[in-house]
């Protein structure tokens, strides 16, 4: 594969098989999240067999916090958890629409992160809004960051569109977060300072898309976002990171 996306959403899209075909064609791999248990086991039927992606096991803060998903999504998220090595999407967003429901947010979280942390292997790719500090907890707490033989974190754990303070991004570098890089993300003096003093082992690409549920997708779409965003980094960052993001990218997707 010469692109990797490791946050998109294919589960949104009515065409998700074919899109995931196309990946393929296009040289391109991709980590799709899910956003509550029943999606993942549908995607994980539906695409079964296409080599280029791979399916997180999610449990969405906002799923969460509008009440489309309850205890019994969080008992379903746990038992795959155990099983699945992917598990993307999960985490907290404590924005002005979430916030009121943080201790559902965070009871689920830190449940999932227990199982992660005490079974070991797992990639998570995790939402982190005007919360990254309590993420980082949980994280540590849980031993999903404890290190391991060779001195690499028990979970290799993903901030997907990082947007938190500066001393917290160097508190995930230094606990061996990776990070995942999207366009929106370079929109912002903050992302784009943050993108170009990142370690460039610690950086991935990601679209988020498609942004909404319901309609097919462009089949084109995903590849020219990812190559836009690849450009602008390397522009901003002066330096050419395409094969350091495949090579860590594919680590992540494959090992």
């Amino acid at each position: 594969m010469s692109a990797y996306d490791m946050h998109c959403h294919l589960g949104f899209a009515d065409n998700a098989v074919e899109l995931a075909r196309s990946f393929v064609q296009q040289g391109v791999g991709a980590l799709s999240a899910t956003v509550e248990p029943a999606e993942y086991v549908r995607m994980r039927e539906l695409l079964a067999e296409e080599a280029a992606v791979r399916v997180g096991v999610g449990l969405h803060p906002w799923w969460l916090s509008d009440g489309r998903c309850d205890k019994s999504d969080v008992e379903a998220c746990l038992e795959l958890v155990r099983e699945e090595r992917f598990i993307a999407e999960v985490g907290l967003d404590l924005g002005k629409r979430c916030v009121s429901s943080h201790d559902i947010q965070l009871s689920a979280f830190e449940r999932i992160c227990a199982v992660a942390g005490e079974v070991g292997g797992k990639v998570l790719s995790l939402h982190a809004v005007n919360a990254a500090q309590e993420v980082l907890d949980v994280l540590e707490r849980t031993g999903c960051l404890a290190p391991v033989a060779g001195g690499a974190p028990a979970c290799a754990c993903i901030l997907h569109w990082y947007s938190g303070s500066s001393d917290q991004l160097q508190r995930a570098v230094r606990l061996g977060c990776f990070f995942s890089i999207n366009p929106r993300m370079l929109q912002t003096k903050r992302g784009r300072e943050y993108a170009r003093i990142l370690p460039a082992d610690r950086l991935l690409l990601e679209t988020d898309l498609p942004p909404s549920e319901g309609g097919a997708f462009g089949l084109g779409e995903i590849p020219r976002v990812l190559a836009q965003t690849l450009d602008a980094l390397e522009v901003l960052r002066g330096e050419s990171v395409a094969s350091r993001i495949v090579a860590t990218s594919r680590r992540l997707l494959t090992a």
